[in-house]
Protein backbone atom coordinates (compact mmCIF):
# COMPACT_ATOMS: atom_id res chain seq x y z
CA UNK A 1 0.00 0.00 0.00
CA UNK A 2 1.60 3.03 -1.13
CA UNK A 3 0.10 6.40 0.13
CA UNK A 4 0.59 10.20 -0.99
CA UNK A 5 0.31 13.53 1.06
CA UNK A 6 1.75 16.94 2.30
CA UNK A 7 4.21 16.31 4.61
CA UNK A 8 4.45 20.12 5.78
CA UNK A 9 2.39 21.89 7.96
CA UNK A 10 -0.36 24.15 6.45
CA UNK A 11 -1.39 27.56 7.95
CA UNK A 12 -4.28 29.98 6.58
CA UNK A 13 -2.01 33.16 8.28
CA UNK A 14 1.22 31.83 6.92
CA UNK A 15 1.65 35.98 5.69
CA UNK A 16 2.64 36.35 9.13
CA UNK A 17 5.05 33.60 10.10
CA UNK A 18 6.68 33.37 7.05
CA UNK A 19 9.74 32.28 8.87
CA UNK A 20 8.32 28.86 9.41
CA UNK A 21 8.08 28.07 5.36
CA UNK A 22 10.97 29.93 4.61
CA UNK A 23 14.41 30.07 6.67
CA UNK A 24 15.96 32.86 4.88
CA UNK A 25 13.18 35.24 6.42
CA UNK A 26 15.44 35.22 9.74
CA UNK A 27 17.24 38.22 10.08
CA UNK A 28 15.24 40.31 7.27
CA UNK A 29 13.75 42.47 10.18
CA UNK A 30 15.86 44.89 12.46
CA UNK A 31 14.56 43.54 15.61
CA UNK A 32 13.90 39.82 17.28
CA UNK A 33 10.19 37.99 16.90
CA UNK A 34 8.11 35.65 18.09
CA UNK A 35 5.21 33.89 16.65
CA UNK A 36 3.19 30.90 17.25
CA UNK A 37 0.27 29.95 15.32
CA UNK A 38 -2.09 27.38 16.82
CA UNK A 39 -5.02 25.75 14.05
CA UNK A 40 -7.76 23.14 14.71
CA UNK A 41 -8.69 22.22 11.04
CA UNK A 42 -12.03 20.51 10.17
CA UNK A 43 -13.68 21.21 13.91
CA UNK A 44 -16.20 18.16 14.21
CA UNK A 45 -14.46 15.54 12.74
CA UNK A 46 -12.72 12.92 14.96
CA UNK A 47 -8.81 13.77 15.21
CA UNK A 48 -8.70 16.08 12.36
CA UNK A 49 -5.84 17.70 12.00
CA UNK A 50 -4.39 19.72 14.86
CA UNK A 51 -1.09 22.09 14.63
CA UNK A 52 1.13 24.21 16.72
CA UNK A 53 4.26 26.30 15.99
CA UNK A 54 6.48 28.30 17.84
CA UNK A 55 9.12 30.05 15.84
CA UNK A 56 12.10 32.94 17.19
CA UNK A 57 14.62 34.64 14.64
CA UNK A 58 16.48 38.24 14.51
CA UNK A 59 19.24 39.78 12.90
CA UNK A 60 22.88 40.14 14.34
CA UNK A 61 24.69 43.15 15.29
CA UNK A 62 25.43 44.36 11.47
CA UNK A 63 22.16 42.86 10.12
CA UNK A 64 23.62 40.76 7.29
CA UNK A 65 23.14 37.63 9.19
CA UNK A 66 19.89 36.18 10.36
CA UNK A 67 19.39 33.35 13.26
CA UNK A 68 16.60 31.69 14.29
CA UNK A 69 14.74 28.38 14.81
CA UNK A 70 11.16 26.70 14.68
CA UNK A 71 8.97 23.97 16.69
CA UNK A 72 6.30 22.73 15.93
CA UNK A 73 3.96 19.41 16.15
CA UNK A 74 1.78 18.26 13.63
CA UNK A 75 -1.45 15.37 14.32
CA UNK A 76 -3.33 14.03 11.97
CA UNK A 77 -5.60 11.17 12.43
CA UNK A 78 -2.98 8.41 14.11
CA UNK A 79 -0.05 9.99 13.11
CA UNK A 80 1.89 13.06 15.32
CA UNK A 81 5.11 15.01 13.36
CA UNK A 82 7.39 16.96 15.84
CA UNK A 83 9.79 18.64 14.23
CA UNK A 84 12.55 21.37 15.40
CA UNK A 85 15.10 23.08 13.03
CA UNK A 86 17.79 26.01 13.89
CA UNK A 87 18.43 28.31 10.82
CA UNK A 88 21.55 30.41 9.85
CA UNK A 89 21.17 33.36 7.34
CA UNK A 90 23.10 35.83 5.22
CA UNK A 91 21.75 39.15 3.52
CA UNK A 92 23.33 40.57 0.90
CA UNK A 93 22.57 44.48 -0.10
CA UNK A 94 21.31 44.21 -4.12
CA UNK A 95 20.89 48.21 -3.65
CA UNK A 96 20.26 50.76 -1.19
CA UNK A 97 16.67 49.55 -0.23
CA UNK A 98 16.79 46.07 -1.81
CA UNK A 99 18.30 42.74 -0.28
CA UNK A 100 18.45 38.90 -1.09
CA UNK A 101 18.87 36.54 1.80
CA UNK A 102 20.20 32.93 1.69
CA UNK A 103 18.85 30.30 4.34
CA UNK A 104 19.46 26.86 5.79
CA UNK A 105 17.98 25.36 8.50
CA UNK A 106 18.89 21.85 9.80
CA UNK A 107 17.09 19.73 12.79
CA UNK A 108 15.27 16.34 13.31
CA UNK A 109 11.73 14.97 13.21
CA UNK A 110 10.02 12.61 14.52
CA UNK A 111 7.32 10.73 13.52
CA UNK A 112 4.69 8.85 15.23
CA UNK A 113 1.83 6.28 14.31
CA UNK A 114 -0.75 5.38 17.27
CA UNK A 115 -1.50 1.64 16.10
CA UNK A 116 -4.19 1.83 18.29
CA UNK A 117 -6.08 4.17 16.36
CA UNK A 118 -5.91 2.27 12.99
CA UNK A 119 -8.69 -0.29 12.17
CA UNK A 120 -7.44 -3.02 9.96
CA UNK A 121 -9.65 -5.31 7.52
CA UNK A 122 -7.25 -8.14 9.08
CA UNK A 123 -7.16 -8.01 12.56
CA UNK A 124 -4.14 -10.40 13.08
CA UNK A 125 -2.29 -8.27 10.79
CA UNK A 126 1.65 -7.86 12.34
CA UNK A 127 2.47 -5.17 10.29
CA UNK A 128 1.29 -2.91 12.55
CA UNK A 129 1.06 -3.11 16.17
CA UNK A 130 -1.65 -1.60 18.64
CA UNK A 131 1.54 0.47 20.52
CA UNK A 132 2.56 3.57 19.01
CA UNK A 133 5.94 3.32 16.33
CA UNK A 134 8.12 6.25 15.96
CA UNK A 135 10.51 7.55 13.42
CA UNK A 136 13.67 10.08 13.96
CA UNK A 137 15.05 11.39 11.24
CA UNK A 138 17.37 14.36 10.60
CA UNK A 139 16.13 16.91 8.45
CA UNK A 140 16.82 20.32 6.52
CA UNK A 141 15.49 23.02 4.81
CA UNK A 142 16.69 25.69 2.01
CA UNK A 143 15.24 29.34 1.09
CA UNK A 144 15.84 32.08 -1.17
CA UNK A 145 14.15 35.73 -0.01
CA UNK A 146 14.01 38.62 -1.86
CA UNK A 147 12.81 41.95 0.20
CA UNK A 148 12.54 45.58 0.14
CA UNK A 149 11.58 45.76 4.26
CA UNK A 150 7.72 46.75 4.86
CA UNK A 151 7.55 47.02 1.13
CA UNK A 152 7.47 43.55 -0.65
CA UNK A 153 8.96 40.32 -0.74
CA UNK A 154 9.45 37.14 -3.32
CA UNK A 155 10.50 33.60 -1.56
CA UNK A 156 11.09 30.10 -2.58
CA UNK A 157 12.29 27.42 -0.01
CA UNK A 158 12.88 23.49 -0.32
CA UNK A 159 12.01 21.86 2.78
CA UNK A 160 12.95 17.78 3.44
CA UNK A 161 15.73 18.06 1.90
CA UNK A 162 17.36 15.06 2.75
CA UNK A 163 14.51 12.85 1.85
CA UNK A 164 14.84 11.13 4.69
CA UNK A 165 13.45 7.27 4.94
CA UNK A 166 11.15 6.22 7.60
CA UNK A 167 11.45 3.21 9.48
CA UNK A 168 9.13 2.29 12.21
CA UNK A 169 10.50 -0.73 13.03
CA UNK A 170 13.69 -1.99 14.42
CA UNK A 171 14.14 -5.15 11.99
CA UNK A 172 13.02 -3.27 8.33
CA UNK A 173 15.53 -3.19 6.12
CA UNK A 174 13.27 -1.70 3.12
CA UNK A 175 10.42 1.16 3.17
CA UNK A 176 8.65 2.97 0.47
CA UNK A 177 7.94 5.66 3.64
CA UNK A 178 9.91 8.58 3.29
CA UNK A 179 9.86 12.35 3.60
CA UNK A 180 9.04 13.91 -0.30
CA UNK A 181 10.22 16.77 -2.16
CA UNK A 182 8.05 20.33 -1.65
CA UNK A 183 8.44 23.16 -3.26
CA UNK A 184 6.74 27.09 -1.78
CA UNK A 185 6.51 29.79 -3.40
CA UNK A 186 5.38 33.03 -1.22
CA UNK A 187 5.20 36.91 -2.42
CA UNK A 188 3.42 40.04 -1.06
CA UNK A 189 3.12 43.97 -2.14
CA UNK A 190 2.37 46.50 0.30
CA UNK A 191 0.10 49.63 -1.42
CA UNK A 192 -0.01 52.69 0.86
CA UNK A 193 -3.63 54.61 0.70
CA UNK A 194 -2.80 57.34 1.82
CA UNK A 195 -1.40 58.21 5.41
CA UNK A 196 -3.65 55.76 7.74
CA UNK A 197 -4.26 53.02 4.72
CA UNK A 198 -3.03 50.49 3.10
CA UNK A 199 -3.82 47.04 1.56
CA UNK A 200 -1.49 43.66 0.93
CA UNK A 201 -1.69 41.47 -1.78
CA UNK A 202 -0.22 38.15 -0.90
CA UNK A 203 0.09 34.76 -2.56
CA UNK A 204 1.62 31.19 -1.41
CA UNK A 205 2.38 28.27 -4.06
CA UNK A 206 2.89 24.67 -2.78
CA UNK A 207 3.29 21.48 -4.47
CA UNK A 208 4.28 18.32 -3.63
CA UNK A 209 4.33 15.29 -6.55
CA UNK A 210 2.01 13.68 -7.20
CA UNK A 211 -0.75 16.10 -5.32
CA UNK A 212 -2.07 18.63 -8.00
CA UNK A 213 -0.33 22.44 -7.31
CA UNK A 214 -1.97 24.67 -4.66
CA UNK A 215 -2.18 28.31 -4.04
CA UNK A 216 -3.44 30.61 -1.18
CA UNK A 217 -4.80 33.88 -2.69
CA UNK A 218 -5.30 36.60 -0.59
CA UNK A 219 -5.28 40.25 0.76
CA UNK A 220 -5.75 42.29 4.02
CA UNK A 221 -6.95 46.02 4.69
CA UNK A 222 -4.84 47.52 7.17
CA UNK A 223 -5.85 51.13 9.28
CA UNK A 224 -2.75 52.94 10.45
CA UNK A 225 -0.51 49.69 11.27
CA UNK A 226 -2.74 48.29 13.85
CA UNK A 227 -5.87 46.66 12.55
CA UNK A 228 -6.09 44.60 9.23
CA UNK A 229 -9.61 42.83 8.25
CA UNK A 230 -8.17 39.92 5.05
CA UNK A 231 -9.87 36.67 2.67
CA UNK A 232 -7.99 34.62 1.11
CA UNK A 233 -9.28 31.74 -1.36
CA UNK A 234 -7.33 28.37 -1.02
CA UNK A 235 -7.70 26.34 -4.50
CA UNK A 236 -9.71 23.03 -3.92
CA UNK A 237 -10.22 23.47 0.05
CA UNK A 238 -11.74 27.14 1.49
CA UNK A 239 -12.02 30.59 1.60
CA UNK A 240 -10.98 32.22 4.87
CA UNK A 241 -11.45 35.42 6.74
CA UNK A 242 -8.93 37.38 8.75
CA UNK A 243 -8.98 39.61 11.42
CA UNK A 244 -6.13 41.34 13.57
CA UNK A 245 -4.69 43.86 16.05
CA UNK A 246 -1.69 45.24 17.08
CA UNK A 247 -1.35 46.52 20.50
CA UNK A 248 0.93 48.99 21.74
CA UNK A 249 3.55 48.09 18.75
CA UNK A 250 5.00 45.22 19.88
CA UNK A 251 2.12 42.79 20.75
CA UNK A 252 0.34 41.21 17.88
CA UNK A 253 -2.87 38.98 17.67
CA UNK A 254 -4.58 37.34 14.41
CA UNK A 255 -7.32 35.01 13.93
CA UNK A 256 -8.69 33.33 10.81
CA UNK A 257 -11.69 31.49 9.74
CA UNK A 258 -11.81 28.72 7.04
CA UNK A 259 -15.24 28.28 5.21
CA UNK A 260 -14.58 24.74 3.55
CA UNK A 261 -15.58 23.96 0.07
CA UNK A 262 -15.45 20.51 -0.26
CA UNK A 263 -17.63 17.48 0.67
CA UNK A 264 -16.39 18.00 4.14
CA UNK A 265 -18.34 21.27 4.89
CA UNK A 266 -21.05 18.63 5.35
CA UNK A 267 -19.26 17.36 8.77
CA UNK A 268 -16.97 19.99 10.07
CA UNK A 269 -17.85 23.39 11.20
CA UNK A 270 -14.82 25.16 9.70
CA UNK A 271 -11.04 25.68 10.54
CA UNK A 272 -10.44 27.68 13.33
CA UNK A 273 -6.66 29.51 13.35
CA UNK A 274 -4.64 31.68 16.28
CA UNK A 275 -1.63 33.96 15.77
CA UNK A 276 0.15 35.52 18.61
CA UNK A 277 3.32 37.48 18.14
CA UNK A 278 5.61 39.63 20.21
CA UNK A 279 8.58 41.70 18.68
CA UNK A 280 11.40 42.83 20.74
CA UNK A 281 13.70 46.06 19.51
CA UNK A 282 15.28 47.10 22.76
CA UNK A 283 14.65 50.92 21.43
CA UNK A 284 12.38 52.71 23.07
CA UNK A 285 11.25 56.04 21.66
CA UNK A 286 10.70 59.16 23.80
CA UNK A 287 7.31 58.97 24.75
CA UNK A 288 8.08 55.12 25.94
CA UNK A 289 6.31 53.06 23.65
CA UNK A 290 8.78 50.73 21.48
CA UNK A 291 10.07 51.40 17.92
CA UNK A 292 7.43 51.63 15.42
CA UNK A 293 9.14 49.40 12.75
CA UNK A 294 5.63 46.72 12.41
CA UNK A 295 5.15 43.26 12.16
Amino acid sequence: LVGFTQQNPQYTQYMFNDYAINPAVGGSKDYFEVKSNNRYQWVGITDAPRTFTLSMHGPSKERNMGFGCVLFTDIVGPTRRNGFQASYSYHFNMNESIKLSLGLSVGVLQWLVDGSKITLNDPNDNVISNGLQSALVPDAKFGLYLYEEEKWHFGVSLPNLFQSKLYFFNYQTETLSRLEDHYFMTGSYRFDIGEDFSIEPSLILKYVHPAPLKADIGARFIYQDMVWLGATYRTQDAFSALIGYVFKRNLMIGYSYDFTTTNLRNYSSGTHEIMLGIKFTGTPTAKGDFNPAMF
